[in-house]
């Protein structure tokens, strides 16, 4: 599936070309940390070890701090969270990443979770809430709040 119909069918209908312009600024750092939260979480079994701090993934996705290539570690030792793999995740993380933004009056509550997941569930092509909660919530807080 290319990216034109990837976004046609995980796209809410507030999503706008702002939100997708800023996604793809953020997207690499994200899933950097993403990679390292796998590698802090699995113990050597999965991932790769890039040193990604959330400080790390704030400055990469804010533009400030370079991003290295892939497969190559930053400096300094890193923390973490969700473990899954990237390419299965990575529509929910966006999704939560661009609500984020759209929503950016609101703080995450049960009422603001049950409008994301009835948008989300919107989409028949999509994966159940119970799948990408934690992914979408990742998405909602990682740039924010440096997860």
């Amino acid at each position: 599936m290319n990216q034109a119909q990837r976004t046609a069918l995980t796209d809410p209908k507030w999503w706008r070309p702002e939100h997708s312009s800023a996604w793809e600024r953020a997207k690499t750092a994200l899933r950097r940390d993403w990679e390292q939260t796998k590698a802090d979480l699995s113990h050597g079994d999965g991932g790769e070890e890039l040193n990604q701090t959330a400080a790390d993934t704030l400055r990469q996705a804010a533009g400030k701090e370079p991003i290295p290539p892939r497969g190559f570690a930053n400096p300094a030792p890193a923390i973490r969270a969700p473990h899954d793999d990237w390419d299965t995740s990575e529509a929910a993380i966006r999704y939560g990443y661009g609500a984020r933004q759209y929503y950016s009056g609101r703080d995450w509550s049960e009422d603001l979770e049950e409008q994301l997941r009835q948008e989300w569930a919107s989409n028949p092509t999509n994966s159940s809430w119970a799948q990408v909660r934690h992914a979408v919530r990742r998405g909602w807080d990682g740039v924010q709040r440096g997860h």
